[in-house]
């Protein structure tokens, strides 16, 4: 049977082209898809490196950057669930994810990393990396000695690629848990639907923290090889 992980479909949509722009930033970053595709593979090694339990959790509460998406990528690749936090969420919030959740790894940026790496290594969470949106942090600081070639984990369409929290308007946040195929499917089918075209560009200017901003733009554009204009933070007047 063919290897049904998500990643490796967004990744066989890569144009043949791989050193043409895939994303450009609105401070002038410009990151080739063959840049993804290295990136990728350097983060999938680290996560293999820490010799997780399978289809571990990934939390991730940071800010948007490419590299966050580079991550969500990679937790894909390396056959892991991601776990996209809400940056607005505070220590109580925090608490009950994690300890609901039971990630084996986070990753805050660094001026939240004092008490978010308390909750986590109290809750059981073995490894608590940083990543900040000018790119620094210490889980790119030890991706970096990874090779930047990774083959990715087998995973049937069934299995779990994501965990995002409901907003609990009607009681405590429960977890909807995503599939490979649920989201493979969702992704063709709106690019289907939206008619999406060889050279189509998108504005990327929603948060990646939810559903939209994470699944429904990013695997829009990627699956249809399409080039992201990534926009940090949204601003009106731009």
């Amino acid at each position: 049977m063919s290897n049904q992980n998500l990643f490796v479909a967004l990744r066989d949509a890569f144009p043949s082209e791989l050193d043409t722009a895939a994303i450009e930033t609105d401070s002038g970053l410009v990151y080739s898809w063959r840049d993804l595709d290295r990136a990728t593979a350097m983060v999938a090694n680290l996560l293999d490196s820490l010799e997780l339990p399978d289809q571990s959790r990934i939390a991730v509460q940071v800010e948007k950057s490419v590299e966050a998406m580079v991550l969500y990528l990679a937790t894909l690749r390396a056959g892991h669930v991601f776990l996209p936090l809400n940056t607005a969420y505070q220590s109580a919030e925090i608490e009950y994810f994690i300890g609901n959740a039971e990630p084996a790894v986070v990753v805050c940026s660094r001026k939240n990393h004092g008490w978010v790496s308390k909750i986590a290594f109290s809750a059981g969470t073995k490894h608590v990396f940083t990543l900040d949106d000018d790119r620094t942090g210490s889980l790119l600081d030890r991706a970096a000695h990874m090779r930047d070639r990774h083959e990715p984990a087998a995973r049937s369409g069934e299995e779990l690629a994501a965990i995002v929290y409901t907003s609990g308007t009607t009681g405590r946040s429960k977890g909807a848990m995503l599939s490979h195929g649920n989201l493979l499917s969702n992704a063709v089918m709106l690019r289907d639907y939206w008619q999406w075209r060889a050279g189509d560009v998108l504005i990327h200017a929603l948060p990646i923290f939810h559903v939209h901003g994470l699944f429904v733009a990013i695997h829009g554009a990627l699956i249809n090889g399409s080039k992201m204009i990534w926009l940090g933070k949204f601003d009106p007047k731009t």
